[in-house]
């Protein structure tokens, strides 16, 4: 189960500070991104957490999924079918300036900005199969960072940007793993006789949470320490539940 075109809801956060002195107000401006495809075709929206000012900001006729924020809150990066294949764009918070930086004929999705902003990990179909791409804020430097007949997907930047999580199917059933941001020492985490899937950091970087299948169509949400011991499941339920967001 691959995330390409799962809901992602992102909050944002703006802190404007009025007055030359420090004496003005401080404003703080909350946005969530998130898809929508309550008009048919999928779109990325803006809106305040109180649920007002409800915007559609990619506002195209082909989909448009997986909005990610950088990290300064004034870009966010996504995935559309525009271009006749799905390729990461790149757009202002206003939905300006929509680019196209991946520009490749085959699939390219799930984007997801470096802690530093001047890198975007990627899942790319380009060689086949869909493996883990790296390339610079504006799309250049385009580089492969998994090499494996089998598929990986969604990457997940550690909030120190040294590591870069993924799911991978490479050992017969789907595993957590991690590697360096430069691809090398890629390692298996999750080790687990099913599906394990939907990575994601926590903020200190020390753990992580992911969905696992424990039987039947039943995924729960599992959290584990960054190096893969003390697997626990936090959720208990016979519905499906996944893509954990920290």
């Amino acid at each position: 189960m691959h995330k390409a075109s799962t809901v992602g809801v992102i909050v944002a956060t703006v802190v404007l500070m009025a007055g030359c002195h420090g004496t003005g107000t401080v404003l703080t401006w909350h946005k969530i991104a998130f898809e929508t495809s309550r008009h048919g075709t999928s779109e990325i929206y803006v809106i305040d957490p109180d649920g007002s000012n409800e915007t559609n900001i990619s506002n195209n006729s082909a989909p448009d999924s997986s909005p990610d924020w950088s990290p300064d809150r004034t870009r966010i990066a996504f995935s559309s079918y525009r271009s006749g294949a799905v390729d990461i764009y790149v757009m202002d918070a206003d939905g300006s300036n929509q680019t196209n930086i991946t520009n490749y004929p085959a699939e390219d999705g799930a984007p997801d900005w470096s802690p530093d902003g001047s890198k975007i990990a990627f899942y790319s179909r380009r060689d086949g199969q869909a493996e883990i791409y790296v390339m610079d804020a504006d799309g250049g430097n385009q580089t492969r960072l998994t090499n494996n007949s089998s598929n990986d997907y969604c990457a997940a930047w550690s909030p120190d940007g040294t590591q870069i999580l993924f799911y991978t199917n490479r050992d017969g059933q789907e595993e957590i793993y991690v590697m360096d941001a430069n691809g090398g020492n890629q390692t298996n985490l999750s080790n687990y006789a099913l599906a394990d899937s939907c990575p994601t950091w926590s903020p200190d970087g020390s753990q992580i949470a992911f969905a696992r299948n424990v039987g039947g169509p039943n995924y729960e949400i599992y959290v584990m320490d960054g190096d893969g011991s003390n697997q626990t499941r936090i959720t208990n339920n016979p519905a499906f539940e996944s893509d954990p967001d920290w």
